[in-house]
């Protein structure tokens, strides 16, 4: 069988000229250019985003919230519930009473630690008096050292006195036995020198007898002076531990004035209480919140991206819009900012450390006060607000 002719195939014709050029340009390098046109935008972005971000003139958050000093106030002893003075929400003063305990037993604690005092004070008296009687009984032994150096002085001088008349005697008996032996004296007379002698050392015998009895009258009044003195260091010393006793009582009364005062639980300052908590007849112990107390003060606390605190300073005013009051715009001034991130003062700060890590942008509390006004008064804490910072160049 005769095969089939087969048919010459041509070539394929490549274009070179200008359509062919704009064709290929179309089909690639529009979206190639696009391609490193948005690349390059998103470059610029992301390099220079948070310099723009910090560097504008105005800075807005909405994540704003009114804030005040809200206050659990607590008891501070046990005791019954007498009377809950105030209700829910109620708006009081500083120093009205909010809430009383029962305050019998602390009543009578008290009395107790006065009359403890008073006894203290009654003991430290009688101890005086115990001195005082103790002084006079040192000057009384005083006294009789006194009178027995007299009377030691006065026998010592009649002794010396007694024994120049001893020897004299002495030697008048001695003269007149010699004038006897040559009969020229009487046997009177040397029986009168004999009598005078003897009479004379038995004086002398008595004089020392005085001086004997005087130098142990003195020795006896010396201790007993000695004696008195260590009784009244006794009393000294005890005047110290009644007088610490004292202290010690005192201290006690003032525990017990405070523990009754502690029965009365007292507004802080102006502003408004919140729900009661405890009803009368209810028995409470230290700790027990009865209500909570919040105070007239109203700030707003304004959490910034980190990228916004740049230029904010202390004193920059704000303005701010409470979304519970719309249209109305609050002034204010940049007040504090806060030393940390509010993530770091969180109950579980975040730890980057170990695991996957994602950049999250942080936010730091700014705390604004605001102008008085008729609007801020009506504020509670709590509510949302819109917060613009204007920037001081």
């Amino acid at each position: 069988m005769a095969a089939a002719p087969v048919s010459p195939v041509s070539p394929t014709r490549v274009e070179h000229g200008p359509s062919g050029l704009k064709a290929t340009w179309q089909k690639y390098g529009i979206p190639i250019l696009v391609l490193l046109l948005a690349t390059a935008v998103i470059v610029t972005l992301t390099r220079n985003w948070n310099t723009w971000e910090g560097s504008a003139s105005e800075q807005v958050t909405n994540d704003a919230f009114v804030r005040g000093d809200l206050t659990p106030l607590s008891t501070k002893v046990p005791g019954l519930v007498r009377e809950v003075k105030v209700g829910d929400y109620q708006q009081v003063h500083k120093g009205d009473v909010l809430l009383r305990l029962e305050d019998e037993d602390y009543k009578a604690q008290l009395a107790q630690a006065e009359a403890a005092v008073e006894a203290a004070k009654a003991a430290i008296v009688n101890n005086r008096r115990q001195g005082s009687l103790q002084d006079s009984r040192i000057e009384r032994a005083a006294a009789g050292i006194d009178q027995a150096n007299a009377q030691i002085a006065a026998a010592q001088a009649g002794k010396e006195a007694v024994q120049a008349d001893v020897l004299r005697t002495q030697e008048e008996r001695t003269r007149q036995e010699a004038l006897l032996k040559t009969h020229s004296t009487t046997q009177q007379k040397v029986e009168t020198a004999i009598a005078d002698e003897r009479r004379l050392a038995a004086q002398a015998a008595s004089r020392e007898a005085d001086l004997t009895q005087a130098r142990t009258l003195l020795h006896s009044n010396e201790l007993a002076v000695e004696a008195e003195r260590r009784s009244k260091s006794v009393l000294e010393s005890q005047g110290m531990q009644l007088l610490a006793d004292l202290h010690a009582k005192q201290a006690g009364l003032a525990v017990a004035q405070v523990n009754l005062g502690y029965t009365k639980i007292l507004a802080p300052a102006d502003g408004t209480v919140g729900e009661r908590q405890v009803r009368p007849g209810q028995l409470v112990s230290p700790g027990t919140q009865v209500i909570t107390f919040v105070e007239n003060t109203r700030w707003v606390q304004a959490n910034f991206r980190e990228t916004q605190l740049t230029n904010i300073r202390i004193g920059d005013t704000a303005e701010i819009r409470i979304d519970v009051y719309p249209g109305q715009v609050i002034q204010g001034k940049v007040l504090q900012i806060a030393p940390a991130s509010g993530s770091q003062f969180a109950l579980l700060p975040p730890d980057n450390a170990t695991g996957n890590f994602t950049k999250v942008v942080q936010r730091v509390p700014v705390k604004i006060s605001l102008d008085s006004s008729a609007l801020t008064s009506q504020l509670r804490p709590g509510l949302s607000a819109v917060v613009k910072v204007r920037i001081r160049k």
